[in-house]
């Protein structure tokens, strides 16, 4: 049970500083080459998406790797929106959070499957 508790936690803390270091890359990317402010929603999610993949394909071992990755999307979807929000000074709950919180389950679930058997197998 312990070391299931400290695999996601692992999981979430890897998933919210990929997801900071893209995040910063990506202002970087946009201050060079003055790319508009409509491509920067859906490159944040995949962003999301591919840090809690991450997290997930890094940590998580063992088994029950469904639960722990769904526990560890939601989780990480929810640190990194409270922290950039509070980066940003402007926190609002809309459907919008849902969706992320949807989509993070998911890719915490698929990575958290393929995480176990990569493990098992290898």
């Amino acid at each position: 049970m312990r070391t299931n508790i400290f695999q996601v936690v692992k999981a979430v803390l890897a998933a919210v500083l990929f997801s900071l270091l893209f995040v910063l890359l990506f202002t970087v990317i946009i201050q060079l080459f003055s790319l508009p402010l409509n491509v920067v929603k859906p490159v944040n999610q995949v962003f999301k998406i591919l840090s809690i993949a991450s997290g997930g394909l890094i940590f998580i071992r063992g088994d029950k790797g469904l639960i722990k990755g769904v526990i560890h999307g939601v989780i990480s979807v929810v640190l990194t929106y409270l922290l950039f929000g509070l980066i940003s000074w402007s926190l609002s709950f809309s459907w919008m959070f849902l969706v992320e919180l949807f989509l993070g389950a998911v890719a915490g679930a698929i990575c958290g499957v393929i995480a176990v058997n990569i493990k098992k197998n290898a």
